[in-house]
């Protein structure tokens, strides 16, 4: 290369004087990290996700993914966690990349292209990141417009205007708390994790208590377009715009008929209409006296009527129809005959060690590089070295702690809690189909619970307040992060050296924190653009008409072959995940290869396991829609495939970038000589 350079300072963080100020005890680190983590907020916001794809029958290995992917990321946090008692400051993997590989002659040439690749790299994950959250607040917003405003927005699709408008405003919020800096964000994160935690833990010791006094055969509740019933409803054929039927089709789209040959068509259920509930038209008094006396109006669920053998209808005392009542089951966990026009689908759990069985290795493979997402974060601490008072003795087990009291503790129980509720009046399905299925499950068990339907809304809407002040949290956390690297890079001139500054006030990356927020807004729209792609089934057709629906919505069809844009954003981030984590496990060996500390255990066989891990989940996100390769039924090629074109657009830009940078900056390359310092 062009003249051999030789460091005179550190990089990342390590030799510049630093002008942030030293306020984070153990408790302020450790709750930046849980901020990101946020249990509660995750579960609310990728239960669809997690329901969805790999349908029909990966949402069966839900739990024993976030398991396996639980055992990857304390690989990998031990890896960050030995890092930052060696080289505390801001950065991150940015920074141990660098001093790991000045710490080994052997390696030390090669330190400025491992910490500007890990770097890079880093980014694909913290620039995309802040978006998707971005993103799925505006999902959640959108439900909850649903709930409030039920004549103006549908229950099945959000509103594009709506969830757009909402990105910028929230991804502004958002950055002037950042801009603020790093104390006033500390403070609003320690009170979200309390509230979120305490909120998770009510709901899912619901959960469980429903599902005990809910056994098999035992009245229970359900829902119909967005109303929780006791009773079964009837149901009608779905029409075309001309208003004939339309029939149904198996999963191969062949079309679908019954035993004799005859067409079987596509169902949906009834809802009462103004017809209904005129005795001039509904000339029966048994079923119209019945409707009153339920005191059903139009647009609620229409009942199915108990008959006799003879096909007529019961009357109670008062000579009205009775509704049939609503039993709740567990028998058809799993249904089909497994093969492509009927494949093997998995409904809910039959009991309590369903829930914690792995059902296939390639089942919770799945589940587990999904659940990626819900569970980085944890090293997001070791970039606020220069925040921390005590950074070798408190990052470390700030890193450690979080994982566990979130991972560990908070995510298993709710996880658990959430799929042993499931049964055949909400099933995975009905999850995978709905903007928030974990919204319709407080519905569903606050009415039962606190006796009224009003009740019941109160109590989704209550914690999916929790549930927004924890994504406020969550977003925030990972725009500091996020900012804090490229702040590091820009400081050492690796990028436009303007992302180096802090504002002279707050002492915060300003440069770097807006330009995040404006990309957090960008990726949070196209987030929310195509939310609910890749159905197995189509959607019920849109049933509002109004200027919030004037863009955005595509055909109900449309969505069984449009590519899932939240599950899309969501592997572009993991990709930059996975490899960010393999960089750190490897630069955990480089760095503690000629150390006096050196553990076989800590420093190369848990990095090693960590590595291959990450390269696994990695691989299986790209293998598993390939049939001929072994391939996994339900996963689609097209979200994966996607975002390996982004991560491969990004690395090529970097090794673009950085030699072009290296030119115009007069860096070589290489470090050819000894530095005068060692920081091993």
């Amino acid at each position: 290369m062009a003249n051999a350079q030789t460091p005179t300072k550190s990089s990342g963080g390590g030799g510049s004087p630093s002008t942030s100020k030293a306020t984070l005890g153990l408790t302020g680190l450790t709750i930046n990290a849980m901020a990101l983590i946020a249990p509660g907020a995750f579960l609310w916001l990728t239960f669809q996700e997690q329901s969805l794809y790999g349908a029909p029958l990966a949402g069966c290995a839900m739990w024993f993914g976030i398991l396996a992917a639980l055992l990857l990321c304390f690989a990998t946090a031990i890896s960050y966690a030995e890092l930052s008692k060696l080289f505390p400051g801001a950065g991150s993997s940015y920074l141990y990349a660098e001093q790991a590989f000045l710490s080994r002659t052997s390696h030390q040439k090669f330190a400025r292209v491992a910490k500007f690749f890990t770097g890079w790299a880093s980014h694909l994950y913290y620039w995309v990141y802040p978006g998707c959250m971005v993103g799925v607040t505006a999902i959640l917003v959108g439900y909850l417009s649903s709930v409030f405003w039920p004549s103006t927005f549908s229950s099945v699709y959000n509103s594009p205007l709506e969830m757009f408008l909402f990105c910028i405003l929230f991804g502004l919020m958002i950055g002037y708390i950042a801009f603020r800096g790093v104390n006033g964000s500390t403070a609003v994160n320690m009170a979200i994790n309390i509230i979120q935690i305490s909120a998770l833990l009510v709901f899912a010791v619901i959960a469980i208590a429903y599902r005990v006094h809910h056994p098999e055969g035992s009245p229970g509740f359900h829902l119909s377009g967005g109303n929780v019933v006791t009773y079964n409803v009837d149901s009608v054929n779905v029409t075309d715009d001309k208003g004939k039927p339309v029939q149904d089709t198996w999963a191969d789209n062949s079309p679908k008929t019954d035993d004799k040959g005859q067409p079987v068509f596509k169902q949906q259920d009834r809802t009462v209409t103004s017809d209904d509930l005129d005795k001039t038209k509904n000339t029966d008094a048994a079923v119209l006296g019945a409707l009153t006396a339920m005191g059903l109006g139009v647009g609620d669920p229409y009942p199915a009527w108990q008959k006799d053998d003879a096909g007529k209808l019961k009357l109670d005392k008062d000579g009205h129809a009775t509704a049939d009542p609503f039993t709740v089951s567990y028998k058809d966990a799993f249904t089909g005959k497994g093969d492509a026009k009927d494949p093997r689908t998995f409904n809910y759990h039959s009991s309590a060690s369903s829930v914690i069985a792995p059902h296939g290795v390639g089942l919770f493979f799945i589940q587990a590089c999904i659940a990626i997402l819900i569970l980085v974060g944890f090293e997001s601490c070791t970039a606020l070295g220069e925040e921390a008072k005590n950074p070798k003795k408190d990052i470390p087990r700030a890193v450690l702690l979080s994982l566990v009291i979130q991972g560990a503790i908070c995510y298993l129980f709710e996880y658990f809690a959430a799929n042993y509720l499931l049964n055949n009046g909400y099933t995975i399905s009905n999850a995978g189909a709905s903007g928030a299925p974990i919204g319709d499950l407080m519905l569903l068990t606050g009415t039962w619970l606190f006796g009224s339907a009003s009740a019941g809304k109160a109590f989704m809407i209550l914690q999916a307040i929790t549930v927004f002040l924890a994504l406020i949290g969550t977003t925030l956390s990972c725009l500091n992060t996020g900012a804090r690297v490229t702040y590091a890079m820009g400081r050492d001139d690796e990028v436009p050296s303007h992302f180096g500054l802090l504002h002279g006030k707050h002492l915060s990356p300003h440069r770097a924190i807006w330009t995040l927020v404006f990309l957090s807004i960008i990726v949070g729209i196209i987030t929310c653009s195509v939310y609910l792609g890749a159905q197995s089934s189509d959607l019920a057709a849109l049933d509002k008409k109004n200027f919030w629906y004037s863009f955005g919505i595509f055909s109900p069809h449309a969505y069984t072959y449009l590519p899932n844009t939240f599950l899309t954003i969501t592997l572009i981030s993991n990709f930059g995940t996975f490899m960010l984590y393999m960089m750190t496990c490897w630069i955990a060996m480089v760095a503690f290869k000629e150390h006096h500390s050196y553990n076989s255990l800590k420093h190369k066989f848990i990095p090693w396991f960590g590595l291959l891990a990450n390269l696994g989940c990695m691989l299986f996100y790209l293998i598993g829609p390939i049939p001929w390769l072994g391939g996994v039924s339900g996963m689609s090629w097209h979200e994966p495939y996607i975002a390996l074109a982004v991560a491969a657009a990004w690395g090529i830009y970097g090794l673009v970038y950085f030699k072009k940078r290296s030119a115009a900056t007069g860096k070589s390359i290489y470090f050819e000589q000894k530095p005068a310092y060692n920081h091993g």
